[in-house]
């Protein structure tokens, strides 16, 4: 069978051969990940786990199952990911929703977490958080499902991110720890917080064309757009931090290339760097900071 064959997924097929012929179809269009891609949207088209595919793979599809998994292919191969399709995406261990008004939690986003966390101590303390710039909660309600004594708070400028950041919580019945509040950045937060966590917009107005379809058509704008140069939301998030952390932490996130220009910045706004985390390319993804103490 030839893959544009495969690529035809009928009512005739069983479960395990729309799985092969969903694969074959993804990987024709170039993706990444076309055997991953294929479990996923077939499992979502048929309401079933991993587990329960394997469980039902002799079974003949439906003609209306197969008439769905067509049209998630087709959306598939027109770029958009997996995560948008299903509406839901892992992070941290957590099922997350996430909507077309949030960014997709990323692994290399983890590293927030990575080096938050290593900055704790007893994480039993009842220690208080911010998330600015939340979108769906994730890097928030990541760290609460670590912290069990911890609350916190998820700032955005989006009313609807707000909403998905909302539910997330309750789904992981984190919302009696979670509370969010439509704000820019910290502005309407009264610190000082034991921890400040941000994934702020960081890529130059320029270069978001030159984006992979994946980001560009079905990420938010408002969490993609940094400005001219890339650091607008780190100059705001600067300029707040002394209020905001008190003796606390600071980590957000960069992009590949910023470190030392977001040092600088915070650095000219009272604020010591003392911590990087890189992600598994190598690159510096998370950075640490707090008031610098004056001598």
């Amino acid at each position: 069978m030839s893959e544009v064959a495969a690529a035809m997924v009928t009512a005739a097929m069983t479960v395990a051969e729309a799985r092969r012929a969903l694969a074959a179809s993804l990987r024709a269009a170039g993706l990444e990940t076309p055997e991953l891609d294929a479990r996923l949207l077939l499992g979502h088209a048929l309401s079933l786990d991993h587990a329960a595919l394997v469980a039902a793979s002799a079974r003949p599809l439906t003609a209306t199952e197969s008439a769905q998994v067509a049209a998630l292919a087709a959306r598939r191969r027109a770029g958009e990911p997996v995560a948008r399709i299903v509406g839901r995406r892992e992070f941290w261990g957590l099922r997350l929703a996430v909507t077309p008004a949030v960014l997709v939690p990323r692994p290399e986003t983890e590293t927030v977490v990575e080096l938050a966390l290593s900055l704790i101590g007893d994480r039993g303390q009842a220690l208080r958080l911010a998330d600015l710039g939340t979108g769906s909660g994730a890097i928030l309600l990541a760290l609460l499902s670590e912290l069990p004594q911890a609350s916190g708070v998820g700032t955005d400028l989006s009313a609807e991110a707000l909403a998905v950041a909302r539910a997330n919580a309750r789904n992981l019945r984190l919302e009696g720890r979670a509370s969010f509040v439509e704000s820019d950045y910290g502005g309407a937060l009264a610190g000082p917080f034991d921890l400040v966590v941000s994934n702020p917009p960081y890529v130059a107005s320029r270069d978001i064309a030159t984006l992979d379809i994946e980001v560009r058509a079905h990420d938010p704008a408002l969490a993609l757009d940094g400005g001219a140069d890339g650091l607008n939301a780190y100059r705001r998030i600067a300029a707040d931090a002394a209020r905001l952390i008190g003796g606390g932490h600071l980590v957000v996130e960069i992009g590949a290339g910023q470190e030392r220009e977001v040092e600088n910045l915070f650095v000219a706004r009272g604020l010591a760097v003392t911590a990087f985390r890189h992600d598994l390319s190598g690159r510096a993804r998370a950075l640490a900071a707090r008031v610098r103490l004056q001598k």
